[in-house]
């Protein structure tokens, strides 16, 4: 799989006009802080650029960053602006073409920014063990459409856990199913190289995410995607394929499930851009000055991470009120004394 992603990606791929599918396309709407970022980058690094989402988290000042398949450097480059002068970003890829055209224009980016503070490495995301990272050495790591091409996820997911802060996040866009992917798909390989063979069904993937430490995986935007290639759509059947972007926190004391402590926090409106709410993720967008009642697993993302200065907290965990309403998970047990309506199958 590595020389297949190698080729497809350093070879046949000459431009993101070169792909098949939207898959490696990012149809996320672009904020309008970010266009001066993106302005500042090469043409060449931006033609290049295969990402399906925006992997740019808010309050990276300072932050160290490490980016998973950096690719020709779009996102590391726009990255490196966000942390300032004083963080640095990481690029990790193993595609010769593609670490070329980086390190190319690195010259060029450090002229433009004033400063230079990316580096970028030739690895594989599957062997970071391998390569000169410090465990706890990441306030922030990222990945753009790229996991799904990995052909051992297990070992991804471990050394992000590894590289990672206490309070650290894990930000990323990738591409999911909705069912397991059938050997004809996975082994496909322009599918594969798309994007598409390679994507883990998505309850996989929370599966893998929470046996690694990741309690609670948020999901903070997703789209399904749309296969217009008739050849390629037929070969996938009826699995439907989406882009999604998750965040995953590196937190101790994080519970399987949002249990409910009575606590809540009010938003100060002080981060950047966001003077009206905070989006945490897709069920959690947090409205200046008003009171938001919320669960345990949330209180600690918001007060034990590089968010928590931006936020006033009401409560503690000093008494339990059971599982969070409204969470997914609900009182197994009838209050009523009676017997509970069968239902097939879960």
């Amino acid at each position: 799989m590595h020389d297949l992603v190698q080729d497809y990606y350093g070879k046949k791929l000459q431009s993101s006009d070169d792909l098949k599918t939207s898959a490696c396309c990012d149809f996320t709407a672009m904020p309008e802080w970010l266009k001066p970022v993106l302005a500042n980058i090469h043409p060449e690094v931006l033609s290049r650029y295969y990402g399906c989402g925006l992997v740019c988290p808010p309050l990276l000042e300072g932050c160290r960053v490490l980016d998973l398949g950096s690719g020709s450097g779009r996102d590391v480059y726009a990255l490196a602006q966000l942390v300032g002068e004083h963080g640095e970003v990481v690029g990790i890829d193993m595609t010769d073409e593609q670490l070329a055209i980086a390190t190319e224009h690195q010259a060029y980016h450090a002229e433009k920014f004033g400063f230079d503070n990316v580096r970028f490495i030739k690895g594989y995301i599957e062997r970071l063990d391998e390569l000169d990272l410090a465990a706890g050495s990441f306030d922030v790591v990222v990945s753009n459409c790229v996991i799904n091409l990995s052909p051992d996820k297990d070992a991804v997911i471990k050394s992000i856990m590894r590289l990672l802060k206490p309070g650290g996040e894990f930000y990323f866009s990738d591409v999911y199913a909705d069912r397991r992917v059938p050997d004809a798909v996975k082994n496909d390989p322009v599918l594969y190289g798309e994007c598409l063979g390679g994507a883990l069904y998505w309850n996989d993937f929370i599966q893998l995410a929470k046996r690694h430490g990741f309690a609670d995986p948020r999901l903070v935007e997703d789209r399904l995607l749309d296969i217009t290639d008739p050849v390629l759509a037929a070969r996938c059947g009826n699995i439907k394929f989406f882009s999604a972007t998750y965040r995953l926190f590196k937190l101790e004391g994080l519970e399987s499930d949002c249990e409910d402590y009575g606590q809540a926090v009010v938003y100060r409106g002080s981060i950047a851009d966001s003077p009206d709410f905070f989006m945490l993720d897709k069920h959690h967008v947090i409205q200046c000055g008003k009171v938001f009642p919320v669960c345990g697993n949330t209180w600690r993302m918001l007060k034990d991470t590089r968010l928590a200065a931006h936020f006033d907290f009401i409560g503690d965990f000093s008494r339990h009120y059971g599982v969070f309403e409204g969470c997914g998970v609900a009182l197994p047990f009838g209050v009523a004394g009676g017997v509970l309506d069968a239902v097939p199958c879960c």
